[in-house]
């Protein structure tokens, strides 16, 4: 059987950046998790205070290890955490403040919706009475009341992770954690999940946010943290990081109906570093890219140009790795 690496404190303690707002809620101290020989969670040392932080990886990062690590649903190989300066691990109670939204589905299908939150919130030792009122508030924040009385084997994959974010709101938690929320939600429903997690954030709630796409995450707040084979490799202000990111050049993909135009237009911008012709439309490299999104828009719309799609393949994790990775 393999054995995890030497257990000993180190003598120097880890360099902590608080990320959040307000006091710290999460303190995580040189967690690592082992899978036999396999290191899913890697020496991660994290400050979390109030609002809403995204916890952001490709596939594979770590990151729902990790979040089992700081709900207290796995033990650390190695490391602590505390929420609230209690110990996730030794003490119980604090389950009680803490509210999970799993990335996999775990119901009784053919519970109703509002039977599901109902006996999940009975679970917390509330009444039958305060249990049902606190799934129906919880139920209505979701917008998910029409749909309650249906069996959840009937609900779509977006109207299933309402109502798991429901369970997880009922008993009204100080802290939140979310993995891939908006897995498999229309248009719609991401934008009401969205708007719902900036303002329990703004509530003074702390929420982690689970995801491997980087514009649902920037949507929802401007903390990150950037995980990849269980360490963090980048932790802060999204802008901070972004600055990192955006001394490589930026490739947009532009199609319009006059991509020659629109190239000529392009090319009166010092930030514009290359133009390549494509037969669908036009790269552009550029090494601004807030400025040149805009840009790209308002040059279409104030030159009669059809903007047929904007899409930039440098503008998801995938890239973001490609620079902060080695």
């Amino acid at each position: 059987m393999s054995t995890p690496p030497d257990k000993k404190p180190l003598e120097k303690p880890p360099e902590v950046n608080q990320i959040g707002d307000g006091k710290v809620v999460i303190a995580a101290r040189r967690v690592s998790y082992w899978y036999g020989q396999v290191i899913a969670v890697n020496d991660v040392s994290l400050d979390i205070g109030e609002g809403v932080v995204g916890l952001l990886g490709p596939n594979g990062a770590g990151k729902s290890t990790l979040l089992k690590c700081i709900t207290g649903q796995i033990r650390p190989t190695t490391g602590m955490v505390t929420i609230d300066g209690r110990r996730v691990w030794d003490d119980p109670t604090v389950y009680a403040e803490l509210g999970f939204v799993p990335e996999q589905d775990a119901f009784y299908e053919e519970m109703s919706g509002r039977d599901f939150v109902i006996h999940l919130t009975r679970l917390q030792g509330f009444s039958t009475a305060d249990a049902t009122t606190l799934a129906e508030e919880a139920i209505e924040t979701v917008a998910l009341t029409e749909q309650a009385h249906r069996p959840i084997r009937e609900y779509s994959k977006g109207m299933r992770q309402r109502i798991k974010i429901a369970q997880a709101l009922a008993h009204r938690p100080r802290v939140i954690f979310l993995d891939e929320p908006l897995s498999g939600t229309d248009p719609v429903g991401r934008r009401h999940i969205i708007d719902l997690i900036r303002r329990l954030g703004d509530e003074g709630r702390t929420l982690l946010v689970s995801s491997h796409i980087l514009h649902e995450v920037q949507a929802m707040t401007d903390n990150i943290v950037l995980i990849n084979r269980g360490r963090v490799v980048a932790d802060g202000n999204l802008y901070r990081i972004r600055e990192m990111i955006d001394e490589h050049p930026h490739r947009i993909f532009v199609e319009c109906a006059e991509p020659r135009k629109f190239a000529s237009l392009m090319t009166a911008f010092d930030d514009v570093l290359r133009l390549e012709f494509h037969d669908r439309g036009i790269f552009v490299s550029t090494n601004d890219p807030e400025s040149c999104y805009s840009r790209i828009r308002d040059l279409c719309l104030d030159n009669d140009l059809k903007l047929q799609a904007m899409t930039s393949s440098d503008n998801n994790l995938s890239a973001v790795f490609r620079y902060l990775v080695p």
